[in-house]
């Protein structure tokens, strides 16, 4: 018999039941903690754990831009984004390069703050 994390079933449940825009916020956060455990990795000159964490970081980023609507004109300017934050992380994990990663992650900042504001507004309608 195999024993259900309850904080694992928790998770699971906020992404099953999570709007489109939750979905969304869920995804900057996770990038940003990847990123984050990527620059602790790198400090510690543990590059096994930096490399599997920017990795994931890399896969949130291709979510985001294959998910954008591509109907909206803004799109096509953060798909270039999203392009471009995911050829640095390619970049700053083949060069171990923590100022490279330090910019991914202030995009990802300031992606999630914009997205949290657009959710706030929408609400508020």
């Amino acid at each position: 018999m195999s024993v259900i994390n309850p904080y694992q079933a928790y998770q699971q449940n906020s992404v099953m039941t999570a709007s489109p825009q939750e979905l969304t916020l869920m995804l900057y956060n996770g990038c940003l903690k990847f990123i984050r455990l990527s620059k602790k990795a790198m400090a510690e000159k543990n590059y096994e754990i930096k490399n599997t964490n920017i990795i994931k970081a890399q896969n949130i980023i291709q979510e985001l831009r294959i998910t954008l609507n591509q109907d909206i004109e803004i799109s096509n300017n953060m798909a270039q984004l999203y392009e471009y934050m995911y050829t640095q992380l390619i970049d700053a994990n083949m060069k171990n390069n923590l100022e490279t990663l330090e910019e991914v992650e202030g995009y990802v900042v300031e992606l999630r703050d914009t997205w949290k504001q657009v959710m706030a507004l929408a609400k508020k309608n």
